[in-house]
């Protein structure tokens, strides 16, 4: 993101900053043409930002964005993470037959970004 985002590109209200990096990731997965991405599709407890199934693999995969507030790339991380579980968010997938769920916690600031999986 460094080489090609401004940091205006993020310039909004602190409740809408995430979206911008929502959507640069929607337009990287979607390059994918066999990958079915959803985007804010209400699943498990809620809606998670981005889901992606790999339907041959069987392969799923949760995506949850925070911004990342005056830097705090853990604590916006370990805040996405949290919501995937506590808000069941693997639980469509595992209802479409996806055997292995891979999940992320991303967090952005700026022209920086942190990520966690498990």
């Amino acid at each position: 993101m460094r080489k090609t985002i401004s940091i205006r590109d993020s310039y909004a209200r602190n409740d809408m900053k995430e979206n911008f990096y929502h959507g640069i990731l929607l337009g990287l997965l979607g390059s994918t043409t066999d990958w079915k991405i959803r985007s804010n599709a209400q699943t498990g407890d809620g809606y998670s930002d981005i889901s992606v199934e790999i339907v041959d693999d069987e392969i799923g995969i949760v995506i949850e964005l925070k911004y990342a507030e005056n830097a705090k790339f853990d604590a916006a991380c370990d805040e996405a993470m949290k919501q995937i579980k506590d808000r069941n968010y693997e639980e469509v997938l595992i209802d479409d037959g996806m055997k292995l769920i891979y999940r992320y916690g991303i967090a952005c600031y700026k022209k920086r970004c942190k990520v966690i999986s498990e």
